[in-house]
């Protein structure tokens, strides 16, 4: 049997979580420009849980242009900060920017999954989850940074909660899976009702 998702995603932790559930799928990382996508987005006002699914939406349809028949998941994740979208941090300085800000407040993550299947969008979700973090010191948040740049300048927000970055959270409200970057729940259901996989 041919394998039936191709995850249109470069992302390690997304694949370590299909592979965890048992899914089969290919990676086939979509090119796309989603620095440009995001300003044109945000140029329109376009609301962050918007961007999440149409980056996500992007990445689907770049790949399954490409491979008719084959389901193809696209998935993004964005963080929203009291309305403002927080990127990957570009430098060390920007990460611990993004933390000092987010200190002892509130933010979301937002992580959007779409399935297309001969290049039309055949299942789609965004799951969120809130984030209250913890109000730490200039000098952890510092340390934090020099420690775990390497990891954490591929994480929206600047911090991994599957490592240290849980450390900075007081609660957190929602699906562990949408803090990872994908509602793999609700993926799971879609696919078993599919057939994809079994129930």
């Amino acid at each position: 049997m041919s394998v039936p998702i191709l995850l249109a995603s470069g992302s390690a932790i997304r694949a370590q979580m299909l592979e965890n559930a048992g899914v089969p799928f290919v990676v086939q990382t979509a090119r796309v420009d989603e620095e440009t996508a995001k300003r044109a987005l945000l140029a329109e006002n376009a609301s962050p849980r918007d961007i999440a699914d149409t980056l996500a939406e992007m990445k689907a349809r770049k790949v399954s242009d490409k491979y008719p028949g084959a389901m193809v998941l696209g998935c993004d994740q964005v963080l929203d900060f009291d309305g403002q979208l927080m990127s990957k941090p570009e430098t060390p300085e920007q990460a611990l920017a993004q933390l000092k800000a987010m200190r002892g407040k509130r933010h979301m993550l937002l992580s959007a999954a779409v399935i297309y299947q001969n290049a039309e969008p055949v299942w789609r979700h965004v799951g969120q989850v809130r984030l209250r973090m913890r109000a730490s010191s200039d000098a952890y948040l510092k340390d934090y940074v020099a420690r775990n740049w390497d990891s954490i300048r591929h994480a929206v927000g600047g911090y991994k909660l599957e490592e240290e970055g849980v450390r900075l959270f007081a609660t957190i409200d929602g699906d562990y899976f949408n803090v990872l970057g994908m509602p793999l729940l609700e993926l799971l259901n879609f696919l078993a009702v599919k057939g994809v996989i079994d129930q």
